[in-house]
């Protein structure tokens, strides 16, 4: 992390699963800043507007518009936000899937969780990894 208040984006189109996981960054830490963006164009507009970008991308790969996959090309394409860490954060879970998204450069795969506590716990030890 490049500062000790991590600054997120959030990509996915579900709104339920961003408000749990907003909810599950409020309850690790109040002071955590997280941007939203419904779909991957969404997402690619949000960090050429920003003056600064995030330290983590959650990234989603079902969506309309610009699914995850196409996200994650076009983001590691461009120099500016080429070196972003980029987390798949989806429903799923099949090993063709997951290899594809790290051979376009994810930094990790992650299938989402069923229980509130085990967000909490995954993001716990994403954001915070020394205090494991």
């Amino acid at each position: 992390m490049t500062t000790a208040v991590p600054n997120l984006l959030l990509i996915d189109d579900d709104a339920d699963d961003q408000e749990i996981f907003l909810s599950a960054l409020a309850f690790i830490d109040n002071s955590i800043r997280c941007s939203l963006a419904s779909n991957g164009q969404e997402g690619i507009s949000h960090l050429g507007a920003s003056e600064s970008l995030p330290d983590l991308i959650f990234l989603d790969l079902n969506m309309p518009v610009m699914n995850g996959m196409q996200f994650l090309q076009e983001l590691k394409t461009s120099q500016r936000t080429k070196h972003i860490p980029v987390i798949i954060y989806s429903t799923a879970s099949d090993q063709q899937t997951i290899r594809q998204a790290l051979e376009l450069g994810a930094f990790q795969f992650y299938t989402k969780p069923e229980k509130f506590s085990e967000l909490v716990s995954m993001l716990h030890s994403l954001l915070y990894p020394a205090t494991r």
